[in-house]
C-alpha cells in the first residue's frame, strides 16, 4: 500500500485540480486521479475548446461587419480546420499549465480509472492499476456526462450523424445543416458557432422559450436575434422519434419533423456516479447527485463531494470554489458554499450574462423586489465597439433595503463585466453603495453603474 495521504481525490477538473493545488499550496499531502486527461470535461472538451471556436467565430463576425467602422476587407474567409487545430493548441497549452500546477505543490498525479474499495479507522482505500492508496480524506468530483434521452430510435441513429458535445468538438468539416435537441446554453452556443459558420442550423426546445433559469425577457432578445440571423427555433416542441437524421417533434398537437447532417443532443448533464466504487462508501444521493451538506461534506465522516457530481450547479466555477471550501474547512479556515452569487455566461454574440436572482425566480420566492433596466447603449463605450447592436442592462434590488439581488445583461463583452455584480451581491451592497464606486470611464461596464443611478 503507498503511502498515507492527507487527501485523495478523483476527478482532475476544476474542483479538483483546484483543490488539488490549494491543499499542495497549504501543505497537505494530495494524490489526484485522473482517467483521462488533467483538466477534466471542462478544459479538454466544454469551456475552454467551445470559447476558443466561439471567439474565432466572433473574429470572423466582426470581419464581415468592417465596413460598419470604416475597416473593409475584400475577402474574408475561414479556415475550419485551422480553428479546430488551434483549439487543440489552446487546450494541450493550458492542460500542461495544470500538470506544472501539480508538480510545483508535490501532488501526486496518477492517471488511469481510481476504483474506491472501502473504508476503515485508518482511512479510505482507493485502488488504481495495481497499487492501493490510503487517504485520511477523500474527495468526489467525478463530474458529468452528457444525459442521452429515451427517445425512440436515438440509440439506433448512426454515430456520424448523432453527436454530443463531445463529438462535435471532433467535427473535420462544417456541416450544411445541424438539428440541436435543446436551447439550453450548450445549444446555444454551438448553434451561434456553426450559425456564423454558414451551416443552416434548427434549435429544437420542449419548453417554451431558451435558456431556461436564465432572465427571461433577455433570452427572448437573444432568441429574436438569432433567428434574425438564420437560426430557426421550434420551442414548445417535444421530439417523439429520431429516424436517421430525421428528427420529429410535436407541436401545437401537430407532428412536425426536421433533417440535418447532424443531430446535436444537448438536453443537459448527468453526474457520473458509477464505476469507480461508490456503492463501498454507502453515500447518500439525492436528484442523481451525491447529497452534500454547505462544507461540501456527504454523509460519511472525510467524504466530500464537489462539482458537476452533486447534480446542483453545473458550472465550472462553481466546482472549483466547492473544492476550495472543501479544502479550507480541512485547512482550518471555517467556510461554507453560498450560491446566490455564481455568475451565468452563454458565450453566445452577444454575450448573456446573469448573477442573483431573476425577476421570474424573486417572483416564485414571494421576494419583494425593484427593477430598473437601462439599453447596454447608455455606456458610451458600448456603442463605440458595437455598431448597431442592442443590449440591456437590468438590475434588481430589494425593496425594503435596496440591496442588490440580481444584475443581468444582453451585451458583449458581459461576460467580464458580470463578477463585479457578483462582488456586490456577495458583499451585499445597496444601490447608495453602488453609486458611489468610482468605474473607469469610458467602459462598457459603466453602464452598471447608471443603472444603478436610474433608480428612483
Amino acid at each position: 500500500m503507498s503511502t498515507n495521504f492527507d487527501l485523495a481525490i478523483i476527478g482532475a477538473g476544476p474542483a479538483g485540480y483546484v483543490a488539488a493545488e490549494r491543499a499542495g499550496k497549504k501543505g497537505l499531502k494530495v494524490v489526484l486521479f485522473e482517467k483521462r486527461e488533467l483538466g477534466g470535461v471542462c478544459l479538454n472538451e466544454g469551456c475552454i475548446p467551445t470559447k476558443a471556436l466561439l471567439y474565432a467565430a466572433k473574429l470572423y463576425d466582426h470581419a464581415l461587419e468592417g465596413d460598419k467602422y470604416g475597416v473593409s476587407a475584400k475577402e474574408v474567409s475561414y479556415d475550419f480546420s485551422k480553428m479546430m487545430s488551434r483549439k487543440q493548441k489552446v487546450v494541450k497549452k493550458l492542460v500542461g499549465g495544470v500538470g506544472a500546477a501539480m508538480k510545483e505543490y508535490h501532488v501526486e498525479v496518477i492517471k488511469g480509472l481510481a476504483t474506491i474499495t472501502g473504508r476503515s479507522s485508518a482511512g479510505i482505500t482507493i485502488s488504481a492499476g495495481d497499487q492501493e492508496y490510503l487517504a485520511t480524506n477523500l474527495m468526489i468530483c467525478t463530474g458529468s456526462e452528457s444525459l442521452i434521452p429515451p427517445i425512440p430510435g436515438l440509440q439506433n441513429t448512426p454515430n456520424e450523424i448523432l453527436i454530443t458535445s463531445r463529438e462535435i468538438l471532433q467535427l473535420t468539416e462544417v456541416p450544411k445543416s445541424l438539428v440541436i435537441i435543446g436551447g439550453g446554453v450548450i445549444g446555444m452556443e454551438f448553434g451561434s458557432f456553426f450559425n456564423s459558420m454558414g451551416t443552416k442550423v434548427t434549435i429544437v426546445e420542449m419548453l417554451d422559450e431558451i435558456l431556461t433559469g436564465m432572465d427571461r425577457e433577455m433570452s427572448v432578445m437573444l432568441r429574436q436575434i438569432y433567428t434574425k440571423k438564420g437560426i430557426t427555433f421550434n420551442l414548445s416542441s417535444k421530439v417523439t422519434e429520431v429516424k436517421g437524421n430525421e428528427v420529429i417533434y410535436l407541436k401545437d398537437g401537430q407532428t412536425q419533423s426536421v433533417t440535418g447532417d447532424k443531430i446535436l443532443v444537448s438536453i443537459g448533464r448527468r453526474p457520473v456516479t458509477k464505476g469507480f466504487g461508490l456503492e463501498n462508501l454507502g453515500v447518500e444521493l439525492n436528484r442523481g447527485g451525491i447529497k452534500v451538506d454547505e462544507k461540501m461534506r456527504t454523509n460519511i465522516p472525510n467524504v466530500y463531494a464537489a462539482g458537476d457530481i452533486t447534480g446542483f450547479s453545473l458550472l465550472a466555477h462553481t466546482a472549483s470554489r466547492e473544492g476550495e471550501v472543501i479544502v479550507n474547512n480541512l485547512t482550518g479556515r471555517n467556510d461554507r458554499m453560498r450560491y446566490n452569487a455564481i455568475p451565468g455566461v452563454v458565450y453566445t454574440n452577444p454575450e448573456f450574462s446573469g448573477v442573483g436572482l431573476t425577476e421570474e425566480a424573486a417572483k416564485q420566492k414571494n421576494i419583494d423586489i425593484k427593477v430598473v433596466k437601462l439599453p447596454m447603449a447608455y455606456a458610451g463605450r458600448f456603442m463605440i465597439e458595437n455598431e448597431g447592436g442592442n443590449g440591456l442592462c437590468k438590475v434588481i434590488v430589494g425593496s425594503k433595503y435596496e440591496e442588490v439581488l440580481g444584475v443581468h445583461m444582453l451585451g458583449n463583452p458581459s461576460s467580464e463585466m458580470i463578477y463585479g455584480a457578483a462582488m456586490a451581491i456577495e458583499m451585499e451592497m445597496t444601490l447608495k453603495e453602488m453609486q458611489e464606486v468610482v468605474f473607469p470611464h469610458p467602459t462598457v461596464s459603466e453602464i452598471f453603474k447608471e443603472t444603478v443611478f436610474a433608480f428612483k
